[in-house]
């Protein structure tokens, strides 16, 4: 299999070298949370991706364009990917096995290589004991095996990309986590959405982290049978 090489194409503003993140799903909460962390670093540059960009419309700025299109549709991506480094993917629903096909053609198509995907735990049946069964209680029957297609859609692909695989999500106000690799039992049973969101800023500010790699994302000493708040 070719793999596709991480090159930054940056655009200069200034003296400074930008870089160019698409953010697919964009409305999505690990997204928002995802946006802001981006922002700290003035060397990004942001294009928010959405349905109906009327919701992120305030976002808009010198450094951020919101545009409105369908994250299946092929043409739709490609026309958002101009001059895109990175796409950082936060989709989700019963089509997102299409979802990632479009994105995989959209980013070969355009030349864009480095992907960034939310997926979720379970996906490879590595979540062990009581709390995997739980997982699969509470998943199976068209989640976990649509997440998984669209896994396989992307690792079967010459992008160069990361995956990330959350524990159960949070909204607490922290940042705290540890990563398995793919063939590694999951760890864990919770994490918060600004902890994932952490992981894609790390990423996006070193790319060459993680490439072609499946991470598992947990908050240390959270091991039990299902979430704490369940």
């Amino acid at each position: 299999m070719q793999v596709l090489q991480y090159n930054r194409r940056q655009k200069r503003k200034g003296d400074i070298m930008m870089t160019n993140v698409l953010v697919l799903g964009a409305n999505g909460k690990i997204a928002k949370l995802a946006t802001a962390q981006l922002l700290e670093n003035d060397q990004n540059q942001l294009t928010l991706f959405l349905r109906n960009a009327k919701r992120l419309a305030d976002a808009a700025s010198d450094r951020v364009k919101v545009v409105e299109g369908d994250a299946s549709n092929e043409a739709d991506l490609k026309a958002a990917m101009t001059g895109i480094d990175i796409v950082y993917a936060n989709l989700a629903g019963h089509n997102i096995e299409a979802e990632a096909k479009a994105v995989v053609a959209a980013m070969t198509a355009s030349h864009v290589d480095r992907l960034i995907w939310i997926s979720t735990l379970g996906i490879y049946d590595e979540v062990p004991g009581n709390y995997g069964k739980w997982n699969h209680q509470m998943l199976d029957g068209g989640y976990l095996e649509t997440y998984a297609a669209a896994a396989k859609v992307i690792e079967d692909s010459d992008i160069n990309y990361t995956l990330i695989r959350p524990a159960w999500l949070d909204n607490k106000d922290e940042i705290d986590y540890e990563t398995t690799k793919k063939g590694e039992a999951f760890k864990g049973t919770e994490v918060s959405r600004k902890s994932i969101a952490a992981v894609v800023a790390k990423l996006v500010a070193d790319p060459s982290q993680a490439n072609r790699e499946s991470l598992g994302v947990n908050k240390p000493n959270t091991d039990g049978d299902k979430p704490a708040w369940y």
